[in-house]
């Protein structure tokens, strides 16, 4: 009963990650991994393995699942070898890189589940070790509470009600769980034979538990948090509210967007153009990351005119942009160019112009306001001749400290033979987007993750998306003296009736360089192709804002090219031919699998439903009656729910599946004997007419199993006596089994209905002194002959 209440209360617990991780799949990998648990748990105890060796047991056992699941270099498939342990090390630290770099709810791929199933698995592990191994099931509670407490500080809503519901339900069996085991503790103590310390022993296991929970909710909470405003207390740029991109960019992570949502509509917008959110000015080379870096400035009110950014003249063209921010909630409110204006905010936004950004000291929606921007570019030689001096801007945009000298020497052999700040700016651009050094963009990473990032990136793997490149060219741009940040937004989208739709696909990085008398400008290097990105008139597109690069977290869900765009707000970007040429072929499950699938599962369920409507049902009654018929129809349905099972798991692995099913065939005889066993045990406790009969066939089975064999022709007491001898009764088993027989006799001779009220009592003496004096070897156990071999006597004619 504990063990299997332990692992409900794991999964239902589990749900909580529902908050935090897209799609449903993951689930079931975790039903999976807690079964592995709990079932290895029961084995291990079975043979009487000493406590702490049941856990080291269960963690093997978990340990090979993850090698036949997410490796294909185990030793026969299933054990972990040094090779396999190397490939799983990789798929973990993959999805640490999500975690740490992903904003709630995180796509589930197969890396997250990998992390979700060892998770959960160790908390089945430690949960198992607590209820069943510690006898303290409301101990085990407290680690249960750090499973909610992780998806609860990250996810940026409230978890559904659903999963609380689960949880408390799971922790009010735990509890009903441990009352009995108090009871029992209780009744020992009483009659002298309890100990008086398992008291002592559940304090002791409940103070650890609390420590371990305060532990991981402090130290794992922060782990995949969204980013933060820097600073603290009420100074500007000290809120501690969720960003809804997270404000720094990874070489080894990616702008994690989660499920596919509209963020804005956009009018009056003449060309594509990038629409900025925040940029980042500080580079940790340790960790390869971009940050926003200190705390923003107390700026000016973002309402009405704007001051000019530094370096911009403050003159040019405007444009009136409408934004409607439809799924935006955040502290930051993007803007387009060089914002002059803005209409329909309030007092709550700020304009940091050294920054060129809007942000708010608390996350909260906004209604539709109006922008007047500057769109239109400089040509090229009127950047050339921008070579003066930066002055005025934050010594912080050059400052590039500790990046391998490797990274500097190679951005000064690019740009060696330029003259100007903005050939040299180009020729980087160019280097990660002409094609001729082998970059390549992909949504996964490559590389050694023991390497420098940076080296690892533009050396060694060079293949990345948005946020490898455009942190790299701006790590190289400082490093010969220019003036560079890291900025961080959207792309243009695309459009939908009289206005242009933005979804959370569209996140996007580039960099932006600053020329004198000019500001900041846009150089995307992601070496993008299906129409969504933006090259600007300096360096080549059409017009003063050409489209031809790509959005770039928005591929990987296909975004649509802007010949293939959808034409009404519901539609969903298309897929473009190209990004599908190098993708990596998607296995997909075969036609007849999903067809075995459903024939099994729907035979499983009629042969179910026959079983129990057998007895009832007139014309099934006849059918019922045959002493064949109720055995055959019950093995059919096993074996249907095995093969259905079976098939279920074969969708995830079949290195898993056919395995696991021999191992349900071998499991089945000590199965059916606990379901018969269970049966028995009902019937006697209900003191029917068939209790006498039940309490015989049992003890008959228990002896059986224990390898004695009993002749049908025997009578009741000459059974008994060779079961005494057998088995090496005591006195309590030898008083019990007397009681047991005149029960049998009265039950069968003199016609009473009702059995008497002491024969579950005598029973369950015979049982326990069977246990003491002759108990099952672990073969008897697995395989036991009273069903593989059933030898009954017959009940005697009236």
């Amino acid at each position: 009963m504990t063990p299997a209440v332990a692992a409900l209360a794991v999964v239902c617990s589990a749900t909580a990650l529902s908050g935090v991780v897209t799609g449903g799949l993951w689930i079931f990998y975790v039903l999976i991994a807690v079964a592995v648990v709990s079932g290895t748990g029961l084995l291990l105890r079975a043979v009487r393995l000493p406590a702490p060796l049941v856990g080291i047991g269960q963690i093997l056992a978990l340990l090979c699942l993850l090698v036949t699941l997410f490796t294909r270099t185990g030793f026969l498939v299933v054990l972990p070898g040094p090779e396999s342990l190397g490939d799983l090390w990789s798929v973990l630290g993959n999805s640490i890189s999500e975690v740490q770099t992903g904003v709630p709810p995180v796509a589930e791929s197969p890396a997250m589940r990998c992390l979700i199933m060892l998770a959960m698995g160790l908390v089945a592990v430690l949960v198992d070790t607590l209820a069943v191994g510690a006898a303290a099931p409301a101990a085990s509670g407290l680690v249960l509470l750090c499973v909610f407490a992780v998806p609860a500080s990250l996810a940026d809503e409230m978890l559904p009600l659903w999963t609380f519901v689960l949880g408390a339900a799971s922790f009010a069996l735990l509890l009903v769980v441990d009352g009995q085991h108090r009871h029992e503790a209780w009744r020992g103590r009483m009659s002298g034979t309890g100990g008086s310390s398992s008291g002592g022993a559940a304090t002791a296991v409940a103070g650890m538990a609390v420590v371990i929970a305060l532990f991981a909710g402090a130290t794992f909470t922060l782990i995949g948090t969204v980013g933060r405003l820097p600073g603290t207390g009420t100074a500007a740029g000290g809120g501690a509210d969720g960003l809804g991109l997270k404000p720094l960019t990874e070489l080894r992570g990616m702008l994690s967007q989660g499920e596919t949502r509209e963020m804005f509509h956009v009018r009056g917008l003449p060309d594509s153009a990038y629409l900025r959110a925040m940029t980042l000015q500080q580079y940790d080379p340790g960790s390869g990351e971009w940050s926003v870096g200190g705390a923003l400035s107390e700026g000016s009110p973002a309402r009405g005119d704007l001051p000019p950014q530094p370096g911009d003249p403050g003159d040019g063209k405007t444009t009136k942009v409408q934004i409607d921010p439809v799924g935006w909630n955040d502290v930051w409110l993007p803007v387009y160019g060089k914002p002059r204006k803005i209409e329909n905010t309030d007092d709550t936004w700020r304009f940091d112009n050294a920054r060129g950004m809007i942000y708010s000291l608390k996350k909260h929606k906004v209604g539709p306001y109006t922008l007047e921007t500057v769109l239109e570019n400089p040509s090229a030689d009127e950047l050339r001749r921008a070579n003066g001096s930066a002055e005025g801007v934050d010594p912080v945009y050059f400052q590039i400290n500790g990046i391998d000298q490797s990274i500097t020497a190679l951005a000064r052999t690019v740009t060696q033979n330029e003259s100007t700040k903005f050939d040299k700016a180009t020729a980087l651009y160019r280097y990660f987007t002409d094609g001729t050094q082998g970059f390549k963009y992909s949504t996964k990473t490559e590389g050694d993750s023991n390497a420098d990032a940076l080296v690892d990136f533009v050396i060694n793997s060079k293949t990345g998306f948005c946020q490898q490149y455009s942190a790299a060219m701006a790590v190289m741009a400082r490093s010969i003296g220019l003036p560079a940040r890291v900025a961080i937004g959207f792309t243009g989208g695309y459009p939908t009736d009289d206005y242009k739709t933005i979804t959370s696909l569209d996140a996007h990085a580039w960099v932006e360089i600053y020329f004198a008398g000019h500001g900041w400008m846009v150089f995307d290097p992601t070496p993008l192709t299906d129409g969504r990105g933006v090259i600007p008139s300096y360096i080549g597109g059409t017009g003063d804002d050409g489209q031809a690069q790509a959005p770039d977290e928005g591929d990987q869900s296909a975004a649509a090219s802007s010949s293939a765009v959808p034409t009404t707000s519901s539609a969903a970007p298309v897929v473009d031919a190209q990004d599908l040429a190098g993708a990596t072929p998607v296995e997909t499950t075969p036609g007849w699998h999903w067809i075995t699938l459903a024939v099994t599962g729907g035979l499983a369920a009629l042969l179910t439903a026959l079983l129990f409507l057998m007895p009832s049902v007139g014309a099934l009654a006849s059918f019922h009656r045959l002493p064949w018929a109720r055995p055959a129809v019950a093995a059919a349905a096993a074996a249907s729910w095995a093969l259905t099972v079976a098939l279920l798991i074969a969708l995830f692995s079949w290195w898993l599946a056919v395995p696991l099913l021999l191992l349900a065939v071998a499991a089945s005889p000590a199965a059916i004997r606990a379901l018969r066993r269970h049966n028995r045990l009902q019937s006697i406790a209900g003191l029917g007419a068939q209790a006498a009969n039940a309490a015989w066939e049992e003890l008959i089975a228990e002896s059986v199993d224990r390898g004695t064999r009993i002749p049908p022709t025997e009578t009741v007491r000459v059974a008994a006596r060779r079961m005494a001898r057998a088995h090496n009764l005591d006195e309590q088993g030898r008083d019990g089994l007397r009681s047991v027989v005149g029960a049998v006799e009265r039950s069968w001779y003199s016609g009473r209905a009702d059995a008497d009220p002491q024969l579950p009592q005598a029973v369950d003496d015979v049982r326990r002194s069977l246990s003491r004096n002759a108990p099952l070897a672990l073969r008897a156990r697995v395989l036991p002959r009273s069903v593989l071999q059933p030898t009954v006597p017959d009940e005697p004619e009236d």
